[in-house]
């Protein structure tokens, strides 16, 4: 079994957007495409961890510009055959190494659950020096919900939980996949930024702040 979460996504590419397809997850899907594009409307936006540009996509209806980021070249080149309404570059690169830019607006899908629990802080400070100040982060990220979501299958020392999941070639990873309550996401967030506004969908959580510099 592997533990690597680079190596499970890019091996998950081309199947990785069937988590988008449980019917019951649609009107979650429906509602956060539109608060993404209301609060995006006419900015530069740098997303981390864009994945297969399945939020891309949605987001670039409204943005006037996207610089797309993710460490795996697999997913980016799916992210790039797709159709985009506004100005898209894409990069790959890990999220700490990225280039010296600020940018309007930060996003970052489903990635705060795959931060361990003692390196989120140097995880916030790492992204808010690429977004100017005041400038708007939005973070959207899975709730737990009993049958929709993998179980948890193990939780380590610092409290990190983790899932096992399988790929359709039968390859099992153990992956690192934390559920914070909005209590620990807002005092995570409150030594770097202000008007945190939470919203909390039975799917996903979302939080959206400006950032304190």
């Amino acid at each position: 079994m592997q533990s690597d979460l680079i190596s499970y996504y890019r091996d998950r590419a081309k199947e990785y957007e069937q988590i988008y397809s449980k019917p019951e997850r649609q009107s979650d899907i429906e509602d956060l495409s539109m608060l993404f594009q209301k609060a995006f409307y006419k900015k530069e936006v740098l997303e981390i961890a864009c994945g297969t540009g399945f939020w891309t996509e949605r987001i670039s209806k409204t943005a006037s510009k996207i610089l797309a980021t993710d460490i795996n070249r697999s997913v980016i080149d799916i992210a790039r055959s797709k159709n985009y309404a506004s100005e898209i570059a894409f990069l790959v690169e890990d999220l700490y190494n990225l280039p010296a830019d600020t940018f309007e607006c930060l996003f970052g899908g489903f990635i705060w659950s795959h931060i361990k629990l003692g390196e989120l802080e140097s995880f916030l400070n790492s992204v808010n020096k690429h977004i100017q100040e005041d400038g708007t982060i939005i973070f959207v990220d899975n709730n737990y919900v009993e049958g929709s979501n993998h179980p948890i299958a193990e939780t380590d020392s610092e409290g990190n939980t983790y899932q096992i999941r399988q790929l359709a070639n039968g390859e099992r990873h153990k992956i690192l996949k934390n559920f914070p309550t909005e209590d620990f996401v807002r005092t995570a967030l409150k030594a770097t930024a202000h008007d945190i506004e939470f919203i909390n969908l039975k799917y996903y959580w979302v939080v959206k702040c400006q950032l304190r510099k």
